[in-house]
């Protein structure tokens, strides 16, 4: 299946040659939604790695830094490597005024999308995200991004999101190594699901991306939702 609903996650190891991942990068390209670069990428092989796997592949790229810092240290940050990615990540607790608004405008100049954050895949986003979802919601709804980030380990807060903010695209990490089953998210109401380690480090990492593009073919068939672009 072209494109599909796969945000594949490229975490290297420490010491891991660049070339598993350009190679990753290059069996999976047009079988996905997207290709998502974390810090691990960035710190194992620079704004170069970036360049290159640009180079094999035209799907969507996402850098994931988690930005949260005022807005003109994270447009400094992401102008560095802003001629190779279609989207960038930051978080939503920093606030609109002073910090995402200036990121949201500078993005919009040179056409990149806008993630934002609003709660995480691991237990301890309850702490102090999702006690403050609506607020979240009020800071994303005044920035108005491309996608929301919320967390396939939690279907309701994927619903609530969804319901909140119809107009944004969403994203979902936590399949897979963190125990949630590939469509799960899908089916709460994302819009993409964040796969990793269960594709990158699978035996044959292009043949279990087409097993879940089959599964989420079957679920989005069954919802009669088309594909998302």
């Amino acid at each position: 299946m072209a494109g599909g609903r796969v945000i594949v996650a490229l975490d290297p190891g420490v010491g891991e040659p660049l070339s598993y991942w350009l190679n990753i990068v290059s069996r999976l390209c047009g079988g996905v939604a997207g290709f998502k670069f974390g810090l691990p990428f960035l710190l194992s092989y620079g704004v170069d790695g970036v360049r290159v796997s640009r180079g094999l592949c035209g799907d969507m790229f996402i850098v994931d830094l988690k930005l949260a810092d005022v807005g003109d240290f994270m447009v400094s940050t992401v102008s560095r490597f802003i001629d190779y990615v279609d989207g960038v990540i930051a978080h939503g607790f920093i606030g609109f005024e002073g910090a995402l608004r200036e990121l949201k405008d500078y993005l919009d100049s040179v056409g990149v999308k806008l993630a934002i954050v609003v709660s995480m895949s691991h237990a301890g986003s309850l702490d102090v995200l999702d006690v403050n979802i609506d607020r979240l919601l009020w800071v994303a709804d005044r920035v108005r991004p491309w996608g929301l980030v919320a967390p396939a380990t939690r279907p309701h807060i994927i619903g609530y999101v969804r319901s909140r903010a119809p107009w944004a695209k969403i994203l979902a990490p936590g399949v897979g190594v963190q125990g949630v089953r590939p469509g799960d998210a899908l089916r709460a109401g994302a819009d993409y699901e964040i796969i990793g380690r269960a594709i990158t480090r699978a035996p044959d990492p292009l043949k279990a991306l087409q097993t879940i593009n089959l599964e989420h073919e079957k679920i989005l068939g069954g919802m009669g939702v088309e594909r998302v672009h």
